[in-house]
Formats: structure tokens, sequence, C-alpha cells
């Protein structure tokens, strides 16, 4: 009678560990991955009702599995555009920031535009 007892008693704390287990190596297997995550923001991405490019780069950059960054100037009344880049899964989030200021920087320099400023990096991972 003992032994059918412990059989009964021993299932569910059996299912209970299984069920337990499940979420945590679910996260451990997606623990490398930054894909949907907004990262660090230091500003908040700007797109007005606009469509376009950058609107598309920061997209990219929030799907982005890797080390990742996002820059664009910063957008006020008086600027007559903005600009912006993005740097995808780069070695390290500082070789990501650096890269996306250097592509960002060099949209300016292409189109001179004087009122846009320099770029930011808005959010990187």
């Amino acid at each position: 009678m003992k032994l059918k007892t412990m059989r009964l008693a021993l299932a569910p704390v059996l299912a209970g560990l299984l069920v337990a287990a499940v979420p945590v190596a679910a996260m451990a297997k997606d623990k490398g991955s930054l894909a949907g995550n907004e990262g660090k923001k230091r500003y908040a991405a700007q797109f007005g009702q606009t469509t376009g490019p950058c609107k598309d780069a920061y997209k990219k950059y929030v799907a982005a599995p890797g080390h990742s960054a996002y820059a664009q100037t910063h957008v006020n009344f008086n600027v007559e555009a903005f600009y912006c880049a993005d740097s995808l899964n780069a070695p390290s989030q500082a070789a990501a920031e650096k890269q996306a200021l250097e592509r960002c920087n060099s949209v300016g320099k292409k189109y001179k535009l004087k009122t846009t400023g320099k770029c930011a990096i808005y959010a990187s991972k």
C-alpha cells in the first residue's frame, strides 16, 4: 500500500518540476540573442508622420540579434531634414556605436545640410 501511495505522490511532484524547468531552459537558450530588444535608449526616436529609411533602419536595429546601434540627428521645429544610420551585429556595443556615428555623419557631409547638426546615438545594445 505504501508503494502505491508514494507513486501517486511522486507523479505531481515530477510534473511540477517539469513545468518549472521548461521556462528556465527557454531563457537559457535565448540568452545570447538581442533580437527584439530596444537596448539602451538615450533619446526617443522621432519619426513623426514620416516613413522611409530612418524608420526602416530603426526597425532593423531592434530586430538585429547582435550588438547594434542607431544614430540620428536631432529633430526640432527648424530642421529642414534629418538623417540617420545604423550598425548591425557588430563585435561589441562600442564598435556598433562608433560605426553608426561614422555612417550618420558621412551622410551629412555628402548632402551638406547645415541645420541638422551632428548625429547622436539614439539607442544601442
